[in-house]
Order: structure tokens, then C-alpha cells, then sequence
């Protein structure tokens, strides 16, 4: 075999990259991006929204969407009473269904993964979510909708968490008796109700269920459950200042017990995500105060493999990487837009990097010139700045840059990490001394699970050897 034929082909994900805009329209977007999306803009937005709520007198109101099959809208199901009990807020709950468009390019593997990482994150949170080892039946679902469909606003916070308990345990009794005691609306009005749910989730600009909205933004879920709460107090919703939050995001801690490098971290990081940009310092410092062993293994963007990202979709995604750095103490947004070329580029030099022993440091340095010092790495100035950056020489560097010895590795990495049942970035695999597989999650917002189960991991294997 040819080492051509050995090359992955990208172009059955759509392109190795496509994506790689002219330097007018990089600029432009790159500039917009840094100012629609910062955490400073979004402030200012959620200010003018509660002066014009409270100039029309208007009562403060949270719009909930729930979709049935949606592991994360379980979690946030439970959050609804104690959202009325702990704020001085009005809650209109919406049911709706995954519209599988662009903004859900593959809608299966999400709702796989919201099973499994809601199990994960549930008991952490003070939330439960049932021991299911498959996706609930259809005929559940169907029912679970339409009994949801016949309950009135006052009643959905209670019925729902009694529903979804029911439709994730494979529980037709229980699911049997909710419709005798609730009803149940036929198929087409339940439909009908959740074609309503859907357009009003689209006229406020999102896609996703288990969301809250409120003040013009968006908070997913339970995980983003904490940004909502902290702005509601900062409204004066609260009810009794002295309590706490009803669901905090754990924090991320090294802890006390320390590892000799018998337990992997596997890091899956991709240089466009922003996601990735705003983590990747504080995952290569866990791995580095805790002992473990790390290994970074990069992929590229998934839209330069041809999966699609709606305005809609990257716009969020940038706002709330902006939040996100912001509960870190990071300033995150000073961009300029590395989507193409300049990731290619960092991708090329990554290999020899690591020869050197610097391969995180390159990584990290393109990370923090292009998303939080607004560095333009779509040139040899930019990517001279990187590459001095992490440690190393230019001189050595220009030459090797742009070789395509990279596309194997990287592809390599993609397909693993799809073998988990992963897709998004960025991803975390843990891996024990024994080669058992402790834990495989997405996204940046469970490092703090991440460092949980390693303590979890080494507090064990301290059991065991005494």
C-alpha cells in the first residue's frame, strides 16, 4: 500500500478542510465574535433586559423546554420546583421534540450520550437519574408526551419528574397509572403542543431541550443551572438571601491523594474548539498537580471534516465559552478565528513538538494566542509567536510546517474517540493501572467529574493495598 493510500481520506467527512475563509472575512468575523460573545457584552445585555422587564413592571419569568427522551432534560426536570420555591419567578414550561437539522448533526449519538453522562453527573448534582442501560422504549416515550401534553403549567414540575422516572426505568405500570390519574391527550394534540414548544424555542434562538431561558439567555440543563441562579439573585429573585444555590457547580480539585502516573488521563482536544481553548491550560495543571499520566491526543474541528455548525449553534457555543472561562477567572474572547489553515498548521508542527517534549506547550500556546490574545495564526508572524511561545525554534519550525504527515495520527485519535461513543470536544478518557476504562465524557464542563474520579481512583487503590 501507497503511503497516499495509507492517508486518511477526510473528503468522506467532507474535507479535510474547506473551511478556511479569506483574511477580510476571518477579521471581520473574528471581530464580531470577540464582541457579541464576551462575558462583558453578555452582562450588559442581561442589564438592559431586566431594565426594560422592570420599566414595564412585568414579572420575572423562566422558560422551560423539555424534551421526553432527552437524558439531560431529566436532570433538569428536577430543578423546577426547587427554581419556584428558591426564586420570586414565573415558570412557563414548553414540551418539545429534537429537530434534527444542522444543529443537531447527529442526533442519536447525543441522546446515547445523555443517558450515560446523566448518570454520570446526577448524584454529584443532589439530582437522580435511573440505572438504565438503553434508551427508552418508544411506546414510553410516546405516552410520556402525551400524558405531558395534557398537564397544565401549574402541574408540569411535579408530573414531569414522575414521568421521566418512569419512561428512564422502563416502567409501564407506573407510566400506565400517570395516565389515569393525569390523562393523556390523543397523538395529533400532543403534537400539536409540541410543534407550539418547538416554534417558541426557535423564535427565542436555540435548538436543544432541557433549557432554560430567561433575560434573553440561554442555560443548559443543570450543568449551566448555576449561571441562571446567580443572575436571578442578581436580579433580587432570591427568596431568602442566606441560602445556598440549589444546584452549584461542583468545583474542580486536585484533592489530596496524588498518583505516580498508574492512572491515564486521555485529553481530546481540537485547536478551533473554544470550548477546548478556554479548558486546556487548567486539564495539562490537574494532570500535573495530581501525578496522573497525561495524553493529549488532538482531532480536528468537526467542521473541517464536514460536520455542519449553524450561526445559531456557534454563536451560543461562543457566548457560553465566554461564561464558562469567565467562573474560572479567565478573560476569554480576544479572538481571531484559527478555523483552517492555521490549525492545520499547528497540527503539522504537533509531532515534532513532541519529539522535543513540547507538544502540550505548542498546543496551549496556539490555544492562547488565537482565542485570548486575538493573534492571527494565519501567518508566519502569528505562527512564529506560537511556536516561541511553547519554547521552541522557528528556524527549525517554518520548514517542517504544512506537511501532511499529520493527518494519520489525527485521524486515529477521531476514530477512538468515536469508539467511545464520543464525538464532540473536548473529551476525557480515564484509564486505570489495570488498563480498566474508569470513565469516557465530553465536554469541558466535567473536568471536575474528571478529578473526582481519579481521587475516587486512587482512594481505592490506597484500600487496597493496605
Amino acid at each position: 500500500m501507497t503511503e497516499e493510500a495509507k492517508r486518511p481520506q477526510f473528503k468522506d467527512q467532507g474535507g479535510a478542510s474547506s473551511m478556511n475563509p479569506p483574511a477580510l472575512v476571518r477579521f471581520a468575523m473574528s471581530k464580531i465574535i470577540s464582541r457579541i460573545a464576551s462575558a462583558a457584552a453578555q452582562r450588559k445585555g442581561r442589564a438592559k433586559s431586566e431594565r426594560a422587564r422592570v420599566s414595564k413592571g412585568a414579572r420575572r419569568t423562566v422558560d422551560y423546554f423539555h424534551q421526553v427522551n432527552d437524558g439531560y432534560s431529566h436532570l433538569a426536570a428536577q430543578l423546577l420546583r426547587p427554581l419556584l420555591a428558591a426564586y420570586d419567578v414565573d415558570l412557563v414550561c414548553h414540551l418539545v421534540q429534537e429537530v434534527r437539522d444542522n444543529n443537531l448533526p447527529e442526533p442519536e449519538l447525543l441522546l446515547s450520550l445523555s443517558r450515560i453522562d446523566a448518570q454520570a453527573v446526577a448524584a454529584d448534582y443532589g439530582l437522580h437519574f435511573p440505572d438504565a442501560d438503553k434508551a427508552p422504549d418508544s411506546k414510553h416515550v410516546d405516552l410520556a408526551e402525551r400524558i405531558l401534553a395534557a398537564v397544565d403549567n401549574a402541574s408540569f414540575p411535579e408530573v414531569v419528574v414522575k414521568v421521566g422516572q418512569a419512561v428512564w426505568s422502563d416502567d409501564a405500570t407506573t407510566l400506565d397509572a400517570l395516565a389515569s390519574e393525569h390523562g393523556s391527550l390523543p397523538r395529533e394534540q400532543a403534537d400539536a403542543i409540541i410543534a407550539n414548544g418547538n416554534r417558541r424555542r426557535e423564535k427565542l434562538g436555540h435548538y436543544s431541550g432541557g433549557m432554560f431561558h430567561f433575560g434573553g439567555q440561554w442555560y443548559w440543563g443543570a450543568d449551566r443551572f448555576y449561571h441562571l441562579e446567580n443572575w436571578l439573585i442578581e436580579t433580587g429573585a432570591q427568596t431568602d438571601a442566606d441560602a445556598p444555590l440549589v444546584c452549584p457547580r461542583p468545583a474542580i480539585e486536585s484533592g489530596p491523594q496524588k498518583d505516580n502516573g498508574s492512572i491515564t488521563l486521555e485529553f481530546y482536544p481540537s485547536m478551533r474548539s473554544p470550548y477546548t481553548s478556554m479548558i486546556f491550560d487548567t486539564t495539562v495543571a490537574l494532570a500535573r498537580d495530581v501525578g496522573v499520566n497525561l495524553v493529549v491526543r488532538p482531532v480536528l474541528p468537526m467542521v473541517m471534516r464536514g460536520v455542519p455548525v449553524t450561526q445559531r449553534k456557534g454563536i451560543y457555543i461562543f457566548k457560553d465559552t465566554a461564561r464558562e472561562a469567565e467562573t474560572l477567572g479567565l478573560v476569554w474572547g480576544n479572538m481571531y478565528d484559527p478555523i483552517g489553515s492555521p490549525v492545520s498548521n499547528c497540527y503539522s508542527l504537533y509531532p515534532w513538538a513532541c519529539q522535543q517534549d513540547k507538544g502540550t506547550e505548542l498546543l496551549s500556546a496556539f490555544a492562547n494566542l488565537a482565542f485570548f490574545e486575538g493573534v492571527n495564526t494565519n501567518n508566519d508572524r502569528g505562527m512564529q509567536a506560537v511556536v516561541e511561545r511553547a519554547g521552541l525554534s522557528w528556524a527549525e519550525a517554518k520548514p517542517i510546517m504544512g506537511n501532511t504527515d499529520w493527518e494519520i495520527e489525527i485521524e486515529a485519535n477521531r476514530l477512538a474517540m468515536y469508539e467511545k461513543g464520543l464525538w464532540g470536544v473536548p473529551c476525557y478518557r480515564l484509564v486505570g493501572a489495570d488498563g480498566e476504562e474508569i470513565l469516557a465524557l465530553w465536554g469541558q464542563d466535567r473536568l471536575w467529574l474528571v478529578a473526582k474520579e481519579i481521587q475516587r481512583a486512587l482512594g481505592r487503590a490506597e484500600s487496597r493495598s493496605r
